[in-house]
Order: structure tokens, then sequence, then C-alpha cells
């Protein structure tokens, strides 16, 4: 018996969300049978083939050329996750996972975004990318030379948004009283700046303040310089890589390793961080996607901000039928 309250527009988006539900969990094409089978919509199996010829004709469902059932398009997707999607609570055990990994005691921000990475493709069972925060944009907190040999200096820089620098540099005949005049002066300098500020007239500034070591300065500004430069902008992190292959449809080992190839292209996994829109979350279907390799996979970003300021992104990335309310909780 068809329902009588329910408009052919409800009718249609009910339909399409039963098909959506059904395809992420199974992975299979979805025939009118198994609509009226499983979900309790209250219309008949004939009335649900003739609006799934409809959503299909509406460019919503698509039929693969292998079955008689359909697939949701990547246009039926992005309705799903703009107007149908249902809120996902993370279970108990999941947030366990979350809790345990996160309260860790953690130095480094990297070592956060490095968890959760981890945590997200446990969660998922997908693959996870994170960009780290740029530390040429972050402000420096602290600076720190220290001696660890008679030719070795270890530099410590920390930034305000909690990352963590440590670099070795090979600077012979300093003492640690010079080195502790020096990161003194560089941090007075500057605090509260970024690393690109040191410029000649702070390098001019510390000589003039002291003279007696300006030939050791001269030494290890170079190296000072030269370490800033390679500081760079962000890591990309990959987790749960393999995870593809638990997917139907990666079963094709080529298809498999072809993702694979893509996805550690970090300098193009950065990019496309990178370009992401600074929202709290980003979902990018199929299409959307600009890069022509992962045009069958849907990617889901968020960002991470400190004291109000983005300095990061963490991010799935899955075929297209991906659990997408599971992956944005």
């Amino acid at each position: 018996m068809e329902s009588g309250n329910m408009t052919l527009v409800d009718r249609k988006l009910k339909i399409l969300q039963a098909i959506i539900n059904d395809f992420i969990s199974t992975a299979q094409p979805v025939g009118s049978r198994t609509i009226a089978k499983k979900y309790d919509l209250g219309i008949s199996s004939a009335t649900i083939r003739n609006e799934m010829a409809d959503l299909e004709e509406l460019g919503y469902l698509v039929q693969p050329h292998t079955s008689a059932g359909r697939i949701p398009s990547d246009l039926a997707y992005r309705l799903y996750v703009d107007s149908l999607m249902s809120k996902y609570e993370l279970k108990n055990n999941q947030k366990k996972i979350v809790s345990e990994l996160l309260l860790q005691k953690i130095v480094e921000i990297d070592d956060v975004i490095k968890n959760t990475s981890k945590i997200l493709s446990q969660i998922t069972s997908l693959t996870t990318l994170s960009l780290s925060p740029q530390f040429k944009r972050s402000k420096i907190k602290n600076i720190k030379l220290v001696q660890v040999d008679s030719d070795k200096v270890l530099l410590i820089l920390v930034s305000n948004s909690g990352i963590v620098k440590n670099v070795i540099l090979r600077i012979s005949n300093v003492s640690q009283e010079v080195l502790n005049r020096i990161s003194n002066l560089l941090q007075e300098k500057l605090r509260g700046q970024t690393i690109t500020k040191l410029d000649d007239e702070i390098v001019e500034a510390i000589k003039s303040e002291l003279i007696e070591y300006s030939s050791s300065i001269d030494s290890i500004i170079p190296k000072l310089w030269s370490t800033f430069s390679d500081l760079d902008d962000s890591n990309v992190y990959l987790d749960g890589i393999t995870n593809i292959f638990s997917l139907p449809e990666y079963t094709d080992i080529s298809k498999a390793k072809k993702f694979i190839s893509i996805i550690e292209k970090k300098d193009l996994m950065y990019e496309l961080l990178r370009n992401d829109r600074n929202d709290d979350i980003c979902i990018r279907i199929g299409c959307e996607n600009e890069i022509e390799e992962i045009k069958d996979c849907s990617i889901v970003t968020a960002t991470y901000r400190l004291n109000g300021r983005v300095i990061g992104k963490v991010g799935v990335i899955g075929p297209t039928r991906m659990d997408y309310s599971k992956v944005v909780a």
C-alpha cells in the first residue's frame, strides 16, 4: 500500500537515502526489490523501480555495465552529505581509542598529528592524510643553542604553535657561554616573530652588542640562515595506506597500486590539502577532486586551530561510498 502522506519529492529522497546507505555498507549495486525488502518505506517494489528510473534520469543513480542494480552518482553523494546524512555518534570503544592515543605524553605537535592520523585510520579503516603546521609561519617562542660536542651545537626552536625543532649544527670552537649570549639575543630580537625575520639588521644588532664575539657570530649565523631555510613548511603524514586492500573497490591489485602511488606523492597531497578551504569540515566527492587519478575517491578534511588560527589539516581519503557520517564524526 502506498503511503498517502509522503510527497513525491520525499519519496524520491527516502529511496535515494536507502540506496546510498545500502551501497555504503555492501558495495553492491542496489535493486528495487532489495530496497522494498530491507527498508520499510511503505511503498511497493514497482513504485520504487519507477522512482529509481526517475532518479537515474535526474543523474542521481548510475547503472554499472555488469549489473541490473544501480549505484549512487557523485551528485547523489553531494545531496546526501549536504541534506540527507544522519549524525553519527562515536561508539564508546572508539572514544576509548581516541582518548588513549591522545592522552599519551606528547611533547611535539607533530606527534599529536601522527597520533590523530593513526586514530582516524583505525576508526574509519581508510587512509588518512595530515598536514603539519608550517614552521616558517609560526612565531618563535624560544631559541636555545647548546654545545653537545667540540664541533656540534644543538639548535632548539620552539614555536607558539607547539612545534619543536631540534637541529645539529657543525660549529667548532665556541663556548657554551658565547652560545648562551647569542641565543639570548636571538630570542630577544625574534620572540613573537617568524624565523623569516632573521635579517642583516638583526645580525648587525647582535654583533654590535657582542663585539668581542663577532667572529663566532659570523660562523654561526650563516648556518642558522641555512637551517631556517631548510625548516620547511609542512610535512604530509600518511597512515593506513594498506587499508585499501580490504575494500572491494581495490581487489584489483593494479588499481590498488595506482592509488598508493598517487597518495605517496607527498608534494601532490600537500597541494591538495593546502588548497582546501579553511572550513572546519570540507568534503570533496569524486569528480570534485582536481587530480584525475582520484576522481573515484572522496576526501574529507578538517582544519585544526591554535588560538583561532588555522595551523594544519587532517583528512581521510577513500572510495566515494565511504561512510561520510562516521568519517565526519
